[in-house]
């Protein structure tokens, strides 16, 4: 416990003064998380080296495409993304006699690519739109999460799924209804301006459940292939990809509602 309220710590310190500058020091925070968790995931499928280099250069390709809120739609280049693809798919053809890297490693890897590509993509849009909605979608995954796990680690019996044995029901109830209230709470004293109450709840809500939805995911990656974290840089809370799974799928998510907002 020590040793994960230290890299705790460590991890504000550190990030923070990225979140609250933006601009470039932040997209260039937001580059280099993307590179150690893309690392992550390549080491699941331990690709070719060329293979590798090319998925680096479509990632950062995709996260770089977009990042001024003023042009934004949806922080989506489709020649970027088809150049990303091309790059993925076509070693493919070169390595699939050689047992490396065959045509399904290549849409699995592409599909990491694309998830992990747009969405610190939006990390770097949402921060650019307004600081206040970084912390938004920031800490609605933060109180839902720790409000799961105590609600599950007090009263929870009943397991919601088996990908996550330590999840319950009950867990995940309480994140969500205290998730929404804390953060419905926040956007009306924080954000405010014109808006409709019930719509923030209701997207505020369906945040939640998208945020442990993301976690979900990624913990299903997890048992697929017999790992307990996705990497041990970060002591006591494992990798990148453990720490911004819920996130990832939030930021996606809200830059689906944030017209409604």
């Amino acid at each position: 416990m020590r040793k994960r309220i230290v890299s705790a710590l460590l991890m504000i310190i550190v990030l923070l003064p990225l979140i609250i500058l933006g601009k470039i020091p932040f997209a260039l925070g937001v580059g280099l998380l993307s590179i150690f968790a893309f690392r992550e995931v390549m080491k699941i499928y331990d690709s070719p080296i060329t293979v590798k280099l090319l998925s680096f250069i479509g990632l950062i390709s995709i996260i770089y495409s977009n990042f001024d809120s003023n042009n934004l739609i949806y922080g989506l280049d489709y020649k970027v993304l088809s150049i990303s693809l091309l790059l993925i798919l076509l070693p493919a053809i070169i390595y699939q006699t050689k047992n490396k890297y065959n045509t399904e490693d290549a849409f699995k890897l592409f599909g990491f690519l694309f998830l992990l590509g747009i969405g610190f993509n939006y990390f770097i849009l949402i921060r650019d739109i307004d600081l206040k909605y970084f912390l938004y979608i920031l800490l609605i995954t933060i109180f839902t999460d720790t409000f799961a796990y105590f609600g599950g680690s007090l009263i929870g019996k009943h397991k919601f799924t088996r990908i996550s044995p330590n999840k319950t029901i009950e867990g995940c109830i309480i994140g969500s209804v205290m998730g929404t209230f804390i953060m419905s709470v926040y956007y009306t004293t924080i954000i405010g301006g014109n808006y409709n109450l019930f719509l923030i709840i209701l997207i505020t809500f369906l945040l939640t459940i998208i945020g442990q939805v993301g976690d979900l995911f990624f913990s299903a990656v997890k048992r697929q292939y017999g790992i307990k974290d996705f990497s041990n840089l970060i002591p006591g809370h494992g990798g990148i990809l453990d720490r911004l799974d819920s996130l990832i799928f939030v930021a996606i998510a809200f830059m689906l509602f944030i017209k409604y907002l």
